[in-house]
């Protein structure tokens, strides 16, 4: 880090002093860390936004520095000047990189007084994050926080320069423009010049991205904030930050290999050791019939196999009942993996819970049979065939499931994923791993809609036959780091034409078309370029790199999992006033 420039609080960080300064008088400001009195002399932590270096004060040098020590408090704001000096030998503290000095004082200033904080700043304890959240000022300046959040800029500063140093322009766009359907809820905002009308917020730059293609920029990004109104996990905000990426006169193979490129600057930048690209790809379909996930974490195996050859002529109604209705039966090989009967029960209800009927297991004995409530119903040559296709010895736990090809990947994916965690697969190191996936699905039939809607987005490029929704895929892409999907992408339509075909797909009208998309299909109509691009989840990503679970832990002033903001009280009433002068009326009662 850069010395800072030199004023009356300061002319070094505290956590830049080494011995090589030994001798120099030096300016230092920030947070009183720690004080410790040793009868005579007292030594003060002092924190900045670079670490920690130890001050002492001596009451014979410094009497008036020493006095105004004596009622120092952690928190208090404070500026010090002073000699940088080594400390004696044997006292010095490898653990802080300044551990080899201290300043010895001469002057101190107390700028600011601080109450005694409800919990410590120095993360030794763990903090209720309902408290961390209301007092986000305070947990900031703990050094877990502080660390998140210079992994999310080194983050952010890899990817321009790397866009920069490839000749894209960084460009803006609107954050005030109108609902479109993109899969979310729009939040809305009332137009106080135009009563009854609202503008929403972007759930993505999506439209106005394309449209720079067209306006012939050919090479766009900006790191934009995005906004959805749909319910919170660990890894979704309210508001969020996405790398945004778009390109003119592209194919799929361009995008992918720019996005290794940022992402291998990203990786570099912030000393994460992630493997070199070019990253593996895999296709929808191989992803799920290999993995059970089109966000498959290949840190380990337990790959789903197909056992459809070794069980066709089978009795058995659970598996000829599926292969007979165009199903699948596919299973995996958990390995010894020596689990009792209520984890399989639990390993059970999981696959239920992902649309399976049922989850079926059985442990191969040292004959090679099965020990299993189904083994009865297959014959010993489907034994041998189930147990060939996947490998399994003796000792080894067999799980199957038999459904629709999409039921039964899901469902041994998520079996797959328990048994990760439950068998400890990943150890103690397990690096990492990414992989692109592609080739998704266009549309999906919603029964309950009676429509199909679009997999990701309705300005995806299709590929097949448009009058048979069902059989078409898109031109997407979608790229992984440890089973998290971290950005997604596709070459976008570029012509009226087909751009009205997907909008007639998936049920919206010639005339609802134009109302609402109007502007791009007129601007389509003037020559758009084919084109394509990709958003990164700058927030998930950050959150891998710092190594955090929850994206909370990366992001400066989050919301709760309500989707309030425990620090500001958002969201909270307004005024009847200002109500009546944007023409709206609260329909449901005040919370008091």
């Amino acid at each position: 880090m850069r010395p800072p420039r030199a004023n009356r609080y300061r002319s070094a960080w505290a956590g830049s002093l080494d011995a090589a300064r030994a001798g120099e008088e030096v300016r230092l400001a920030g947070w009183v860390n720690r004080r410790r009195d040793h009868g005579g002399l007292i030594f003060v932590d002092l924190r900045d936004r670079t670490g920690l270096v130890q001050l002492v004060l001596h009451p014979e040098t410094a009497p008036a520095a020493f006095a105004a020590a004596e009622a120092l408090r952690a928190e208090h704001v404070v500026s010090v000047t002073g000699e940088v000096v080594g400390r004696e030998t044997g006292k010095e503290n490898p653990a802080l990189v300044t551990g080899e000095i201290e300043v010895a004082v001469s002057a101190l200033e107390l700028l600011a007084a601080a109450e005694p904080p409800p919990f410590p700043i120095d993360d030794s304890a763990e903090v209720d994050e309902a408290l961390r959240l209301r007092e986000r000022p305070l947990d900031l300046r703990r050094p877990s926080m502080q660390e998140s959040l210079r992994v999310r800029s080194a983050v952010s500063r890899a990817m321009r320069d790397a866009l920069y140093a490839r000749d894209f322009l960084e460009i803006e766009t609107p954050i005030l423009t109108r609902s479109t359907p993109e899969g979310a809820r729009d939040y809305l905002v009332p137009a106080r010049t135009d009563p009854g009308a609202f503008y929403a917020l972007p759930q993505s730059p999506q439209l106005f991205k394309q449209l720079l293609m067209v306006a012939g920029y050919e090479r766009y990004f900006q790191i934009a904030r995005c906004f959805r109104d749909e319910d919170l996990r660990a890894d979704r905000q309210p508001e969020f930050t996405q790398l945004d990426v778009e390109m003119s006169f592209v194919t799929e193979d361009d995008v992918i290999e720019l996005m290794e490129a940022v992402m291998a600057a990203v990786f570099a930048a912030t000393a994460f050791p992630a493997p070199a690209p070019p990253w593996p790809r895999l296709t929808f379909a191989e992803a799920m019939a290999r993995y059970g996930s089109d966000k498959p974490d290949l840190r380990f195996g337990l790959e789903i196999a197909d056992l459809g050859a070794a069980l066709a002529g089978s009795e058995f109604k659970v598996f000829s009942g599926a292969l007979a209705s165009d199903g699948v039966v596919r299973g995996l090989n958990a390995g010894a993996a020596g689990l009792p009967r209520s984890a399989l029960d639990e390993l059970t209800e999981l696959a239920k819970g992902h649309g399976a009927k049922g989850l079926v297991w059985a442990e191969v004995q040292e004959d090679g049979s099965w020990r299993s409530p189904v083994a009865k119903f297959l014959s010993t040559e489907e034994i041998a065939g189930v147990g060939e296709t996947l490998g399994a010895g003796p000792g080894d736990l067999v799980l199957i499931v038999a459904n629709a090809p999409l039921v039964a990947g899901e469902a041994l994916g998520a079996v797959r994923l328990s048994l990760r965690d439950r068998l400890g697969l990943l150890g103690p190191e397990p690096g990492h791993s990414l992989v692109w996936v592609t080739d998704f699905p266009a549309f999906a039939w919603d029964a309950e809609a009676g429509r199909f809607t679009a997999i990701h987005h309705p300005f995806t490029a299709p590929t097949g036959d448009l009058d048979d929704p069902g059989s078409c895929l898109s031109r997407a892409y979608d790229l992984a780091l440890d089973g998290s999907e971290i950005g997604g992408g596709s070459i976008r339509i570029s012509t009226p034409e087909v751009q009205a075909k997907v909008f007639e797909v998936i049920g919206l009208g010639a005339e609802e078309a134009e109302r609402r998309f109007g502007f791009l299909l007129h601007a389509l109509r003037y020559g758009a370029p084919p084109h394509g691009g990709i958003a990164m989840g700058l927030d998930r990503i950050a959150a891998l790199v710092a190594g955090r679970e929850n994206i909370r832990e990366v992001i400066a002033f989050p919301k709760a999992a309500s989707g309030a903001d425990p620090l500001t009280g958002a969201p909270a009433p307004v005024d009847d006033s200002q109500l009546r002068e944007l023409g709206l009326r609260a329909l449901a009662p005040r919370p008091d």
